[in-house]
């Protein structure tokens, strides 16, 4: 469903396929801490050049994931991914990640959603792209709300972070919600 890997540009991003020029911003992207808060992400804080090379090199031999790196101007700012395909229901996650403060509040996110998810819904049969997103991420959920993206339901103590539980709450935007000029 994705094997074909598109460049996807919008007025303050571009959406390039991931590969080998991106794997400076995945290790930075991994290396901050807040990232790894905001995602859950209890490994990968260390993540080797030669890893983070090796990863990008094969995402585009992956026909059931798209893996995009998004730039603002010529610097990489963040990375997202439509993955998890189901194909026979449709299906798909989709997960961004931003590096920190140079890229958030500045539009990046909103837009590389948009920009995906339009892609998505026009060039394949997708009916429901979903995400998790930590309760305590409240930048986050505006996002995903204010383009289609509606709450599901909330898996209590998704995540174990520095001895406190929190909460993750299921969100998805169907095929027939979606509203590409929002």
């Amino acid at each position: 469903m994705f094997a074909s890997k598109p460049t996807l540009t919008g007025d303050r991003v571009t959406l390039q396929p991931v590969g080998p020029e991106h794997v400076e911003g995945l290790v930075e992207l991994c290396a901050d801490p807040e990232v790894g808060r905001l995602t859950g992400s209890h490994t990968h804080t260390d993540l080797s050049a030669e890893a983070a090379l090796e990863w990008y090199s094969t995402r585009k031999d992956h026909p059931d994931r798209l893996d995009l790196a998004i730039m603002a101007g010529a610097a990489y700012v963040g990375e997202v991914v439509l993955n998890e395909l189901d194909a026979d229901n449709l299906s798909c996650n989709l997960r961004i990640a931003l590096i920190g403060e140079r890229a958030f509040g500045k539009g990046y996110g909103t837009e590389a959603i948009r920009l995906v998810l339009g892609h998505a819904f026009a060039t394949t049969p997708l009916h429901r792209i979903h995400l998790g997103v930590y309760a305590f991420n409240a930048r986050a959920r505006h996002v995903y709300e204010k383009v289609g993206f509606v709450e599901e339901g909330v898996e209590r103590d998704a995540l174990l972070w520095e001895g406190q539980w929190y909460d993750s709450v299921r969100m998805s935007v169907l095929r027939t919600e979606w509203k590409p000029l929002q």
